[in-house]
């Protein structure tokens, strides 16, 4: 990994964290209809933590699942040679609930075009909130976050990696660098 820059370390993002909890709390005017809801990998873990994070403040569980869009992908045979399926795990009912789906980064909007496929094939929910960690630009699809923890704009050449302790053993953010696909 060719690292540009660290954007935020363990404390800057339990501080990021804590942040989204409060927005989506003050937004949604609690947590009594809220369901969270972290698309696989890296967004279920940070669903998980602002689930904690509502508990602690709202003294509530809002129900938690996680989404694996791999199959509602618009490149599933074209890019993926051999798809890594995981399991969906979403044992409540989304019908009239406001769903608040969690990703790690918004690129190009594609990953959460394909999640709001899968979410609309478990039922209708009242409403669906985006929360994601970085924000990172370069949309393809006009889709945008009503819940950002940090705007990181890059360029092409640009990625946004997102370190969580459950799956990397550290938690960060960092730019790094990619190689020109020219």
């Amino acid at each position: 990994m060719d690292i540009k820059a660290k954007i935020i370390d363990e404390e800057g993002l339990n501080r990021t964290i804590t942040r989204l909890a409060h927005e989506i709390l003050e937004k949604n005017k609690g947590s009594k209809n809220l369901v969270l809801i972290g698309m696989r990998t890296r967004g279920e873990f940070i669903a998980e933590r602002i689930m904690q994070k509502i508990k602690e403040i709202d003294k509530s569980e809002p129900s938690y699942g996680i989404l694996d869009v791999t199959l509602y992908r618009d490149d599933f045979r074209v890019r993926l040679k051999q798809p890594e399926i995981s399991v969906t795990n979403i044992t409540f009912d989304v019908n009239d609930r406001d769903v608040i789906l969690i990703d790690d980064v918004l690129y190009t909007g594609r990953t959460v075009r394909a999640a709001l496929d899968a979410l609309m094939d478990l039922g209708r929910p009242n409403t669906i909130q985006l929360c994601v960690l970085v924000d990172r630009g370069h949309r393809e699809l006009p889709i945008r976050a009503d819940f950002v923890g940090k705007n990181i704009p890059t360029s092409i050449n640009e990625e946004v990696r997102v370190r969580i302790k459950e799956t990397d053993g550290e938690d960060g953010v960092y730019l790094v660098n990619v190689p020109s696909k020219i």
